[in-house]
């Protein structure tokens, strides 16, 4: 006897899933499919900031502010050190905004497309920003430049959606370094997604 798997889709109608000849079942990750639905935007910074060569508290290198209705649904953090030392090294740390926060000022106003769209100006972008100091985390590995002269390396972390941003709340980046004369300029990737299609509860 055959029989059928139907699932619902996000507009609430039933549909078969689909497979291929085998028989092995299709699957798609959430990453690629919002990238086709022009979820998936980039921003970074312009211009480079020394190092901390302390842990973060009340001020950011960057912070990224939810100005919307929608989830940002973060997928990595990066820096470019900009400036370097010889045997210099950085790691990235990340504070999460709970909602209700102060919109800061917007200094990138430019949100790159992850999937050829006309540039996007959602979120607040600030750098240097004077932020409350909820938790400050290292993520990712940390990152080395072997010589002075080896300007532009660049270290991320990868999140993969293990952080979300809701209306009113923000992340705030910054670098950690053993002398301030390592400079960063830093950005993230993220997905602006409906409410309907990913929401907290």
């Amino acid at each position: 006897m055959q029989t059928k798997i139907r699932a619902i889709n996000p507009e609430g109608s039933e549909e078969d899933v689909k497979c291929t000849v085998g028989g092995a079942l299709y699957f798609a990750d959430l990453a690629r499919i919002w990238t086709a639905k022009g979820y998936g935007w980039q921003t970074m910074a312009v211009v480079a900031v020394a190092s901390l060569v302390v842990r973060p508290t009340n001020v950011a290198i960057a912070t990224f502010f939810n100005n919307t209705a929608k989830n940002f649904v973060i997928e990595r953090v990066l820096t470019n050190n900009l400036v370097s030392i010889a045997d210099g090294n950085f790691s990235i740390w990340i504070c999460v905004h709970p909602i209700g926060m102060t919109a800061p000022t917007n200094d990138i106003t430019i949100r790159n497309s992850l999937s050829g769209l006309t540039a996007g100006t959602e979120g607040i972008f600030d750098n240097g920003a004077t932020v409350v100091d909820n938790g400050w985390f290292p993520w990712g590995p940390w990152g080395t430049t072997v010589t002075a002269t080896m300007p532009g390396t660049v270290q991320e972390a990868n999140i993969n959606g293990r952080i979300v941003i809701p209306p009113t709340g923000a992340i705030s980046l910054s670098a950690v370094g053993q002398t301030a004369a390592v400079t960063h300029c830093m950005g993230l990737t993220y997905y602006s997604v409906p409410l309907t299609e990913y929401t907290l509860e």
